[in-house]
């Protein structure tokens, strides 16, 4: 069984910064790409960041310049520093990984965490 484990967020006040973080476990033989994606209530799940195995970013024009995504390939774990947050940025955020596992390529996701950033 492979999951993925978040920790971070929480409230903040408008310009301040929170840190999410992601570990993945289990029989993982690879992981190509990891990253997260957020959705606001009654909107569709959208894509912050993510990063590949040898680094390259990819930021949603929303949170470039504010958000920095970072990867630890030996510890399988990806980290999301938010700085300079906005009310819009409120969401349940979610790891995502892409990775090679006993049953092939798969798609894993974690189980969400709350990020609320008060005006």
């Amino acid at each position: 069984q492979v999951e993925l484990v978040e920790s971070g967020g929480g409230l903040v006040q408008a310009g301040g910064s929170l840190r999410l973080s992601c570990a993945a476990s289990g029989s993982i033989f690879s992981i190509k790409f990891m990253g997260w994606y957020r959705q606001a209530p009654g909107k569709q799940r959208e894509l912050v960041a993510t990063i590949g195995s040898g680094g390259s970013t990819l930021y949603a024009d929303s949170v470039k310049g504010r958000f920095t995504i970072s990867r630890d390939n030996a510890k399988n774990t990806v980290d999301l520093q938010m700085n300079n947050l906005k009310p819009e940025d409120t969401g349940a955020y979610y790891c995502y990984a892409r990775i090679i596992a006993t049953m092939g390529l798969t798609d894993i996701w974690g189980q969400g965490t709350q990020v609320t950033v008060s005006s």
